[in-house]
């Protein structure tokens, strides 16, 4: 699909829609993890829109932003108004990270990090020496999750054989738990480390669509693709952006009607994309 300024537009509108979506969700059950899914949200927009067809696969490897996946899943009509409904409550199909079996779109459960990609890798080794098919495996990685030496033993498979139809994002928002990525376990330069354990690498801005559809399309057909996507915790939301306590923080009524003010209205980007265009 090639990305015209209409579909441009569209993926904007997606995006808010999401977020607003999003931090009701949160504010309803009182949860946390919120900077960590407004920042990807842009990702998971475009892959579940305009990337992932029938026979490919998405796997959340950063299973903390897990209700920023369900949110984009309901936003497409994968998952029902009851079904998102039961996030975070007793008994639920839909808890603070992923769950597999109930659904098709959430196929592993990637609540302890670094596990994402060594599934993702099997996956895709699979469909493409057993099973002959054409589907791809995309994996959404944090930054912080790269101190995980089990990231580097599946990279290492990855490009050992030769996985061109696996795609791997790495959220790189700077915070992780404790503090700054660059100060808790320095993986700087990110982008030159996937190339050396190789990678077809790309550093974009991950919340600029056209950056993130070149970087996603005309994979090499040799190895796999990394994708370092530059983002903002909390992105979108004044008091959140950049700050490590929306790692773990819920909202009180008056932040969660500060957040939804600073998003603004679905129409109020339907206007502003009409006059950038």
């Amino acid at each position: 699909m090639s990305l015209t300024p209409a579909l441009v537009t569209e993926l904007r509108h997606d995006a808010l829609a999401i977020r607003k979506y999003f931090l009701e969700m949160h504010h309803r059950v009182k949860a946390g993890h919120i900077g960590t899914g407004l920042s990807a949200i842009d990702m998971l927009t475009y892959l579940h829109k305009s990337w992932l067809g029938a026979d490919d696969l998405f796997i959340l490897s950063k299973g903390h932003g897990a209700s920023s996946l369900y949110a984009t899943l309901h936003h497409f009509g994968i998952l029902s108004d009851a079904e998102l409904a039961t996030y975070y409550q007793d008994g639920t199909l839909l808890p603070a990270h992923p769950a597999p079996g109930a659904f098709k779109s959430i196929p592993a459960a990637t609540g302890s990090l670094g596990h994402g990609l060594s599934i993702a890798a099997g996956i895709a080794l699979a469909r493409k020496t057993i099973h002959g098919t054409n589907g791809r495996v995309a994996a959404l990685l944090s930054d912080g999750e790269c101190n995980e030496g089990s990231v580097w033993e599946a990279a290492t498979f990855a490009a050992h054989h030769s996985l061109s139809n696996l795609l791997v994002l790495v959220d790189a928002n700077g915070l992780q738990g404790f503090g700054a990525t660059r100060e808790v376990l320095d993986m700087e330069p990110m982008a030159e480390k996937w190339k050396v354990f190789g990678f077809d690498t790309r550093e974009i801005d991950g919340h600029d669509f056209e950056q993130i559809h070149a970087a996603c399309t005309d994979l090499d057909p040799r190895r796999p693709r990394c994708v370092i996507a530059r983002t903002a915790k909390g992105k979108g939301v004044s008091f959140m952006e950049g700050k490590l306590e929306w790692h773990y923080l819920p909202m009180s009524d008056e932040q969660h009607r500060t957040a939804q003010s600073d998003l603004g209205g679905l129409d109020d980007a339907r206007d502003h994309d009409k006059g950038s265009s």
